[in-house]
């Protein structure tokens, strides 16, 4: 049974206006799923790009081919054939029909590039992640948000073996997406690298680390980790900066999409082996984070969310542009609400003579007054 998505609405609205709609977003997230739910009528045209027959047959004559597909017409997987675009520009200059083509693809920078070239002004681009709460049913308690996959597949269908699903979802992922990419010399080098890298979530990214533990170059890890940003497995949390006068650390923090991703590259067994584990923080502060990047996506916009921290150690977990300004946020898994929890909060707050507040996210499911117009967030409310 299909799962509705929280995005629809927004791929209603710009349907109505745009003649091309371009969805991106990782492999297995939902969007071929979601386009044939929505889009596909009866008498639509669905081409995926994969099919090598298919990219043969169309770049014999490219305007012929897309111009006697009946509208709309979905093109998925469109990092298979990019140049395709073009045409689609050519075809909607000449007649600009609001949602007449459909566009998917799973890798962010290729596909972003050629849209961006030809289809500027034509398209609206919007992001599918895997699922966000609100639109799963397999949520019931802290344990479940920490372990367990936000793919559809594995979210919806309890059945499939976990460990096998990633195993091929990686391969795939190595083999194929990965190659056209980078030349990548050893691939193993790359799935270690990965995992060096999971088991830093939540932390500031250390370029010379990586290549020091790794004994890779600077610019390959570089490369490697806007491989990981266009392939959308990891998020890079940029610090905030606001002339405040204060030092502030440079370097991005590092967070994963999907939490069950995670524990399937660290080799977690359980729940509650992280919860008993002192990494239990930065996963939960991974999954919060995820969360809040799926429903900015999932809304139509680019997530534009910062953390804060000061070279005498002073952190603001997350900043996110709010109420005309930035409001700060402390993620904490902890059912009881502490004043050290908003302390970094108020310190912030006064430094910016900021009024708007602030949110601890907890998982506290209760109302603490706390001051300074600062509240509490049930992680289940995200």
């Amino acid at each position: 049974m299909y799962q509705h998505r929280l995005i629809e609405s927004i791929i209603d609205k710009a349907r109505k206006t745009f003649p091309v709609i371009v969805i991106t977003g990782p492999r297995q997230s939902g969007k071929s799923t979601l386009l044939k739910n929505i889009v596909l009528e009866p008498k639509a045209t669905y081409i995926s790009l994969e099919n090598p027959n298919y990219r043969s047959l169309i770049m014999e004559d490219p305007i012929s081919f897309l111009k006697k597909q009946t509208k709309p017409v979905i093109l998925d997987e469109v990092q298979h054939l990019p140049e395709i675009t073009t045409y689609v520009k050519i075809l909607v200059d000449e007649e600009r029909i609001p949602g007449a083509w459909f566009i998917t693809g799973s890798q962010q920078f290729s596909v972003m590039k050629n849209v961006s070239e030809s289809l500027a002004g034509r398209a609206a681009i919007l992001t599918l992640p895997p699922f966000q709460l609100r639109e799963r049913k397999d949520i019931a308690d802290i344990e479940d948000f920490l372990f367990s996959s936000s793919y559809p597949e594995l979210s919806v269908n309890k059945a499939v073996e976990t460990d096998i699903w990633y195993s091929s979802y990686l391969q795939t992922y190595l083999e194929r997406d990965l190659r056209m990419l980078l030349n990548v010399a050893d691939l193993r080098d790359f799935e270690r690298f990965l995992r060096f890298i999971a088991a830093r979530t939540g932390q500031c990214l250390n370029l010379s680390e990586c290549s020091k533990e790794l004994g890779i170059s600077v610019p390959t890890v570089k490369r490697w980790i806007s491989a990981l940003e266009a392939s959308y497995m990891i998020f890079l949390l940029p610090p905030f900066f606001n002339n405040m006068g204060k030092r502030i650390i440079k370097a991005p923090k590092i967070y994963f999409y999907d939490i069950g991703l995670l524990n399937y590259l660290l080799r977690i067994p359980d729940a509650k082996y992280i919860l008993n584990s002192p990494s239990a923080g930065a996963f939960f502060e991974t999954a919060v984070i995820s969360e809040i990047i799926k429903r900015k996506f999932a809304e139509g916009v680019k997530p534009e969310l910062y953390y804060w921290r000061s070279q005498s150690g002073i952190e603001v977990d997350l900043i996110m542009p709010e109420k005309g300004g930035f409001v700060p946020y402390e993620i904490k898994l902890s059912s009881t609400i502490k004043p050290q929890f908003y302390k970094n909060i108020q310190y912030w707050l006064e430094l910016t003579k900021s009024k708007k507040g602030g949110g601890i996210i907890s998982n506290c499911s209760i109302d603490v007054p706390m001051p300074g117009n600062i509240q509490n967030i049930y992680w289940k409310d995200l």
